[in-house]
């Protein structure tokens, strides 16, 4: 084992145990979400509370004990640099709009970027215990399970997730799932693009499609597809790139031409 496959190790078994610790406190939160104060940021269907911030300064006090010389970007406090070539991406809850309305689909998401890819990603699912978990040459697995995609299901005979915000016209939202069903397949969305990128990793959907994302949304979920033998867009993570959103899309190896055609990318 060299040097950087030891400091992977590391940090990936770092980010499972945070990434438990992050949800069982952010699982106490939305237990009791009837008390959290709500804001919304620039759009009135993006929200966050306390329960975000806190879950993110847990994650984060974690990193910078353990490996003080990492970056970290985290969605609600944004970048610190580092100086080790490691850099954490954290989204500490995914679907902060589900979760406020007191439905499941929400997630912690955790990667660790080194040499311009992620390295790392775990995703905890607090209200399912599932815990999706991979590092680069090292698989991904679910609760313990290896994840393994194959070319079976296509955008055909499977589910396309879909997401959608306000950074993107409605119009161009319904060509893509207008075109996407013209070829014969249907879609979902779940309101966390961390947690559909996970299910794609688990082969539960064929692929994730969405025209803007953040980093902090999608790196956790890559490097699981990878890790199971499929296909992702990259993300532009180079300079300002990291802090800027761009297209994202994630699929199993049946569905890679058609979402790339339907993404245009």
């Amino acid at each position: 084992m060299n040097s950087d496959e030891r400091e992977i190790r590391a940090r990936h078994a770092l980010a499972e145990e945070l990434a438990v610790q992050a949800g069982k406190l952010a699982l106490g939160y939305f237990r009791n979400r009837d008390d959290l104060v709500i804001e919304t940021k620039s759009d009135p269907q993006d929200v966050v509370s306390i329960a975000d911030r806190n879950v993110e300064t847990l994650i984060r006090d974690g990193v910078t004990e353990a490996f003080g010389a990492d970056g970290f970007l985290g969605e609600e406090y944004g970048l610190v640099e580092g100086s080790s070539g490691y850099t954490w991406v954290v989204d500490p809850i995914d679907g902060t709009s589900p979760f406020v309305h007191g439905m499941p689909n929400w997630c912690v998401s955790i990667a660790v970027l080194h040499g311009g890819q992620p390295v790392i990603g775990v995703i905890q699912v607090p209200c399912h215990d599932e815990l999706y978990s991979g590092a680069l040459g090292r698989g991904a697995t679910l609760n313990g399970k290896a994840l393994t995609l194959d070319g079976v299901k296509t955008i055909r005979n499977a589910v396309t997730g879909i997401g959608a915000n306000h950074h993107v016209t409605p119009a161009s939202v319904g060509r893509t799932v207008e075109d996407l069903l013209k070829t014969g397949g249907n879609f979902v969305r779940l309101g966390s693009g961390a947690l559909m990128l996970a299910y794609v990793a688990a082969g539960r959907l064929v692929g994730y499609y969405e025209p803007y994302m953040h980093a902090w949304d999608c790196l956790g979920g890559y490097c699981l597809v990878r890790e199971a033998g499929g296909w992702f867009l990259p993300f532009p993570v180079e300079g300002e790139g990291l802090t800027r959103g761009a297209p994202v899309l994630a699929t199993g190896p049946g569905a890679i031409d058609d979402l790339r055609r339907i993404a245009g990318v």
